[in-house]
């Protein structure tokens, strides 16, 4: 489980260091894609991998479908941290999600999100109102 916000910076190899609590579940393997919103998202390997296994039983013959995997897909980017933690993020990522030093990472449950910092900012200045007017149940049976 992914949980808290942090805020590290790519160096100048366009390398990211994952904060150190998330380091064990990501050692094994990860996969990066295009997240909505223009974040990256990054899951563990695994937890990618049952993502897939889901989309397999997804109608290939809906046009939704096949423009959502086509978009996840051409994206996707397996990688392995190197021992201190760090991944390379490809130049189609970066810009994608705008990155440039500044980054956010956030805990989103199954996934990490990797954020432009201004653009993360933004985002949760917008939604944090909406949010504390939440008054229904917006995921069934949470909360």
């Amino acid at each position: 489980m992914f949980l808290g916000t942090f805020t590290p910076k790519l160096d100048e190899k366009s390398r990211l260091i994952f904060p150190a609590k998330f380091r064990d579940e990501l050692a094994s393997g990860l996969v990066m894609t295009r997240g909505q919103e223009h974040c990256i998202a990054v899951y563990p390997l695994m937890e990618f991998r049952q993502k897939l296994e889901e989309a397999r039983r997804a109608p290939t013959t809906d046009r939704r479908t096949r423009d959502y995997l086509r978009v996840l897909m051409s994206g996707a980017e397996d990688v392995i941290p190197d021992k201190q933690g760090r991944i390379t993020i490809p130049s189609h990522l970066r810009t994608y999600a705008d990155l440039d030093r500044e980054c956010a990472v956030i805990g989103a449950l199954d996934r990490l999100e990797i954020w432009s910092l201004p653009a993360w900012e933004t985002y949760l200045e917008q939604k944090e109102e909406g949010f504390a007017e939440t008054s229904e149940e917006v995921i069934p049976g949470l909360f």
